[in-house]
């Protein structure tokens, strides 16, 4: 819900991290209104967390508790940036669901080209509000706020502490205190920061120096004519036009840079063997060298290469592995790299059966066995294939067996 005209007021609280006394906020008419953002669980299961409000508001600086044993340093470097809040509805029961709630919106932003997402640089960054209530209790109890929180593998683990520990306030009949609290990631715990004002305690007021903020017709439809695709519907059209199932679908389009890597791929091979690829070999490739997307050693055209080879049969899968290997450690064409190092697949009947012959002379109790049970040809298979470093052709390998065993 678009605010059309919305104020801007004053937020008025002391603070070392914010010298002029009060921060330019919104609050009673902010810019966006309710809204809502459909998450995606673990176990597949899609939630709807509502949106309260998002509103644009001055930055303030930064309070740095660690730098300095018992002291703590006010940096000013940020204070006066503009920025913009999203408040969630509590809606959100499980820290993993306030994961996927800010994995979502970062990916929704960084498709609109809004923010970078990076949280550790300070991009984007989380308030968690944690309450906890006993089973079949409706009213929401005394929150506390987590400040900060700079990291995605922080917020659940942040949510998850904080919990806990107001559930043992409780249980033993203590009460838990609103105030703002900071975690601590390398002892996994919050520490009281503050104690926490409501917001009638903010004495909010119209700022006397800013006019409302107007927004016509023609931006709004403008702005909407010009939105991109955005996660779900790229998700959606992956399904309907390249026939991915949900999960792979929503892999791939979680983050923009992916989906464009995915799709540069795609274009001229089989979408489930390039979405294979991308998903299993390339992202298991990044992981362990700690690399994002759009840091990788191996384009989107040199992985297409390599998919066309194997799609035409001019490569084992397993060469397939090896190539990708040294793409990734050389760089280079797939092409050239099978053609110079003599990787191509073996499609000869006349080189292979030579090798097949003394198999199955070799093995007569094995041919026994594949006669009384076909299904444990595999034996058979994968000799051949280690005899040839993978370059076997695996189905005129099978072919060859089969008539020279009398399948």
């Amino acid at each position: 819900k678009i605010n059309k005209t919305s104020i801007f007021e004053r937020k008025n609280y002391f603070y070392p991290d914010l010298p002029q006394g009060y921060q330019i906020s919104q609050y009673a008419k902010p810019i966006v209104g309710e809204g809502k953002v459909t998450v995606e669980l673990e176990d597949g299961e899609r939630k709807e967390i509502g949106i309260t409000r998002l509103h644009l508001e001055q930055d303030a600086g930064k309070s740095v508790h660690d730098a300095l044993e018992g002291e703590t340093l006010i940096d000013l470097n940020r204070s006066g940036c503009a920025l913009m809040e999203i408040v969630s509805e509590p809606d959100i029961r499980a820290p993993a669901e306030a994961y996927a709630y800010v994995k979502k919106l970062r990916s929704i932003l960084r498709y609109l080209g809004t923010c970078d997402g990076n949280m550790e640089e300070g991009s984007l960054r989380c308030d968690a509000n944690v309450s906890v209530r006993r089973a079949g209790d409706t009213s929401l109890n005394t929150r506390c706020e987590i400040k900060n929180l700079n990291s995605m593998r922080f917020i659940a683990k942040a949510i998850e502490f904080e919990a806990r520990r107001q559930v043992e306030l409780v249980e033993s009949g203590q009460e838990v205190i609103q105030e703002t609290r900071l975690y601590d990631p390398d002892i996994g715990e919050t520490r009281s920061m503050r104690g926490k004002e409501e917001a009638h305690d903010y004495r909010y007021f119209p700022d006397p120096d800013l006019l409302p903020l107007v927004l016509p017709d023609q931006l709004i439809a403008r702005i909407r004519a010009d939105m991109p695709e955005l996660p779900d519907q790229r998700a959606e059209r992956f399904m309907t036009e390249l026939g991915l199932g949900q999960y792979d679908a929503a892999v791939l389009t979680e983050e923009k840079e992916l989906a464009d890597y995915f799709e540069a791929v795609a274009r001229g091979v089989e979408p489930k063997l390039a979405a294979n690829w991308v998903m299993n070999d390339l992202l298991g490739m990044l992981g362990k060298r700690g690399l994002e997307i759009a840091s990788t050693p191996v384009s989107a055209i040199q992985l297409r290469g390599l998919l066309e080879l194997i799609q035409a049969k001019e490569i084992t899968g397993r060469t397939a592995k090896d190539v990708f290997a040294i793409l990734a450690d050389e760089g280079g064409d797939a092409r050239e790299i099978v053609k110079e190092r003599g990787l191509a697949q073996v499609s000869d009947a006349g080189q292979l059966e030579p090798i097949i012959d003394k198999l199955i002379n070799d093995n007569p109790e094995q041919v026994a066995k594949v006669r009384d049970n076909p299904k444990v040809m595999g034996w058979f298979t994968g000799q051949v294939m280690k005899a040839t470093g993978g370059q076997a052709n695996p189905q005129l390998v099978q072919k060859l067996l089969r008539d020279k065993i009398g399948l």
